[in-house]
């Protein structure tokens, strides 16, 4: 049976997940809502919906509603996250949040909280890793294949230079230092948690180039960020907001080392390679042959469909919280390593401890 949803902010990502759901079997958006009106008016003629222009007026009058997608944006993109999410979960409805969860580390810890004591799904548009490589790349951590985590290296990020340089216009980005970080580095951390588990410390040596500085761009667009996972791997993250033409691996790009092998995706959706460790390839003239896997698709919006389809999956299949894909504790422990970098660049470079993530208490009706 399709689950009702109704969306919140009728921009560009919220006509984006409209028309996600237009093609996913399990989804039926009965309403959409924004507080500027005409966006409102305009989605829900577009997508053939009743429009509001309050969250309350919007699920009162939708008894039926399951899901609250919130799709606003706000400062660093998400600080009109909080109240919203609050106010759907206060009522009782499931709720999914586009990324990154809020833009204050400490209203994402609350949120998290709320949604567990109300006992509702809270789940983030995490999309990088709902592709098909992903699954590949999970297959071979997941069979043992990767064996014990030595190294992870994300780099992600946009392309550019200095030819392309503009100052940002909007509000919500000009003035803002820490927009890249909590805009964007959400997504490889999230990726990176994914596949090599909870990072316990963080190391940032971030900056902006000179072309910015002359501009009076405030922003820490460049950041080279060293981490710990808990199982003792290391790992880095190099991110920049369009300050260099990224080389090889393109915009987007993986690689996971273990003891028994090495998996790179490249570009997010396109491919993924394979190397595995054999005996007698010590030698730095002896490289295997990858097990490449290409996906014959650079089309990254499909992610959405993915992420979105997961979602409606987990509430249709009423899942353990535990087991909830990209859930708001997942998205919960990226803005806190988020918020460790930019605590990193403010002490100079000093090495950080994330914020511990809440207890999982389990879940009596699935725990055995």
């Amino acid at each position: 049976m399709a689950v009702k949803i109704g969306i919140v902010g009728m921009n560009g990502i919220g006509n984006n997940h409209a028309n996600c759901y237009k093609d996913d079997e399990l989804a039926d958006v009965v309403a959409v809502c924004d507080v500027v009106r005409e966006r409102a008016d305009a989605a829900a003629e577009r997508h053939g919906v009743k429009a509001y222009y309050s969250l309350k007026d919007m699920i009162e009058n939708e008894p039926d509603l399951q899901v609250v997608d919130i799709t606003t944006g706000g400062i660093d993109n998400g600080s009109w996250h909080f109240e919203p999410a609050m106010e759907a979960i206060g009522y009782g409805k499931h709720v999914l949040v586009e990324k990154p969860l809020c833009n204050d580390v400490r209203e994402g810890r609350e949120l998290v909280a709320f949604a567990e004591k109300q006992k509702v799904y809270l789940g983030c548009n995490l999309n990088h890793y709902f592709t098909a490589p992903a699954e590949k790349a999970k297959a071979y951590v997941d069979g043992g294949d990767i064996g014990e985590l030595v190294y992870c290296l994300a780099k992600m990020g946009f392309n550019g230079g200095e030819a392309n340089y503009a100052p940002a216009g909007s509000a919500k980005i000009s003035g803002h230092p820490y927009f890249h970080m909590r805009a964007f580095l959400t997504h490889p951390f999230s990726v990176m948690r994914h596949f090599c588990g909870d990072i316990t410390h963080i190391q940032t040596f971030s900056d902006r180039p000179g072309f910015r500085r002359s501009a009076g761009d405030v922003m820490v667009s460049i950041n080279s960020i060293h981490v710990k996972f808990a199982n003792g791997g290391v790992g880095y993250l190099l991110s920049q907001r369009g300050d260099a033409v990224y080389g090889l691996g393109g915009w987007w790009s993986l690689e996971v080392a273990g003891s028994k092998g090495t998996f790179c995706i490249e570009n997010c959706v396109e491919k993924v390679s394979f190397w595995k460790a054999e005996k007698g390839i010590a030698a730095i003239s002896v490289q295997p042959e990858p097990i490449v896997t290409d996906f014959g698709t650079n089309d990254f919006n499909r992610t959405f469909n993915n992420r979105l389809h997961a979602f409606l999956e987990d509430v249709e299949n009423k899942v353990s919280q535990d087991q909830l894909r990209a859930s708001g504790r997942d998205a919960l422990a990226v803005l806190e390593y988020v918020h460790a970098v930019q605590e990193s660049y403010e002490l100079g470079g000093e090495v950080v401890r994330p914020h511990p993530l809440p207890p999982l208490h389990g879940d009596p009706l699935y725990l055995k």
